[in-house]
């Protein structure tokens, strides 16, 4: 892809290069650019930006290990990936967490797990 991504997801990190390698390697993702602030992943089917959270902002944030799923957040990203039971193990290697049950879905089957920061995602696998 040459030029910026037209559409997303954005996630603030409080440790930028633990969040952006869970993500890298639980979607199969490439390093587009980085720096102190930003790493820009792209995988097959989506652009990540993990970006740092600035340090006026950090004070009085803690992240529990393992992590604490934010029920409460107001949105949650889904990607789709080839064997939902490897990204669940990847997801709990890299500090993540399986949060919930294994719904099924037209075409697909999901699980929600949750990064080493508590952010909420569903991961999708396609069915027959």
């Amino acid at each position: 892809m040459s030029g910026p991504a037209r559409a997303g997801v954005l996630i603030y990190a409080l440790d930028l290069e633990t969040l952006a390698g869970f993500y890298a390697q639980l979607l199969g993702a490439q390093v587009l650019h980085q720096d102190a602030e930003h790493q820009v992943l792209q995988s097959p089917d989506a652009q990540l930006i993990v970006h740092a959270i600035p340090a006026a902002y950090r004070e009085g944030l803690m992240i529990q290990t393992p992590p604490e799923p934010r029920e409460a957040q107001a949105i949650k990203p889904f990607f789709t990936v080839p064997s939902l039971a490897e990204a669940e193990r990847l997801a709990e290697q890299l500090g993540g967490r399986v949060c919930g049950p294994l719904w099924p879905g037209p075409g697909m089957r999901v699980r929600n797990v949750c990064d080493p920061e508590g952010n909420i995602v569903q991961l999708r696998e396609l069915t027959p």
